[in-house]
């Protein structure tokens, strides 16, 4: 057992299988040192585990729980592409789409639920620089889809 599988074990955590693209991409693309996720969406098991607007039906405390699902989901698509997230050597950058109604304001609340996984995961290396960001609608009517950058060795 690898130290990142310990530390995942010790967190509860397990990444799950790549989920299939829902359209024309790949979920991970490497270039240099570093990989780059498309967006992922909250799914599990293929489905979508939610659908529709943060602050109109779905509370800012479960869409910060679906920024996480996200997240793994990102772990997983670069596990793909580079074999083992023991390469991680940093969380560079952090994407987050949040669909709102627009009133809601809380977008940085929500991906947090990313970006707080990734520090527990990786500890100093899983701070990253990040965007979390309002929009009127997401693929297939999910509350929340997250990217990662990684860098590896």
């Amino acid at each position: 057992m690898s130290k990142l599988d310990d530390r995942l074990a010790e967190l509860g955590v397990e990444i799950p299988d790549v989920v299939k693209p829902v359209a024309a991409y790949i979920p991970a693309v490497v270039t240099g040192n570093l990989v780059y996720t498309s967006g992922q969406l909250p799914m599990a098991s293929g489905t979508l585990i939610a659908t529709g607007k943060v602050g109109a039906g779905v509370s800012a405390e479960t869409a910060r729980d679906l920024a996480r699902v996200c997240a793994l989901n990102a772990l997983a698509a670069a596990k793909s592409a580079i074999g083992s997230l023991d390469r991680v050597t940093r969380v560079v950058k952090v994407v987050g789409f949040v669909a709102s109604d627009p009133s809601f304001t809380g977008q940085p609340g929500v991906i947090n639920g990313a970006s707080d996984l990734l520090k527990q995961i990786f500890d100093e290396a899983g701070v990253h620089a990040r965007s979390a960001v309002g929009v009127a609608v997401l693929p297939l009517d999910s509350p929340v889809e997250v990217e990662l950058i990684l860098e590896f060795a």
